[in-house]
């Protein structure tokens, strides 16, 4: 993958961000949900493609953070900070499945909440 390629992630990951907080605007909830959680899922790919030229095949943001962790050498700091958003990170990893197929129906302050935490994962990986 070349750096136009790896920027297409970085972009979607902005624009799924985008898309997440508009339809939390518009009450559009369980999509609100999944838009959240592919920015997130994304701009941890990017960050992993940028350090280390790959990144897992997977849509766990749990695995993908720790990935971060080996490759920056900072499992412990890693580690600290998915312990203390483990409930947050969890609900967006969920997201990705019950949004798309089970009938579910999220509260507003879950999808405020997910939104929250996934700007805080982007400030995260940013300072490691």
């Amino acid at each position: 993958m070349g750096i136009e390629e790896i920027e297409i992630l970085r972009e979607r990951a902005e624009k799924f961000m985008e898309n997440g907080e508009y339809l939390l605007s518009k009450g559009v909830l369980d999509i609100a949900a999944f838009n959240i959680q592919q920015s997130v899922e994304l701009y941890l790919k990017y960050k992993l493609f940028q350090i280390a030229g790959d990144y897992p095949k997977t849509h766990s943001i749990k695995r993908l953070l720790k990935e971060i962790g080996k490759v920056t050498e900072k499992i412990e700091k890693v580690r600290s900070f998915m312990e203390e958003n483990i409930d947050g990170i969890s609900n967006l990893e969920n997201a990705y499945i019950t949004s798309r197929y089970i009938p579910t129906e999220f509260e507003i302050r879950e999808v405020e909440n997910m939104l929250k935490l996934a700007k805080k994962i982007r400030s995260f990986v940013d300072e490691l």
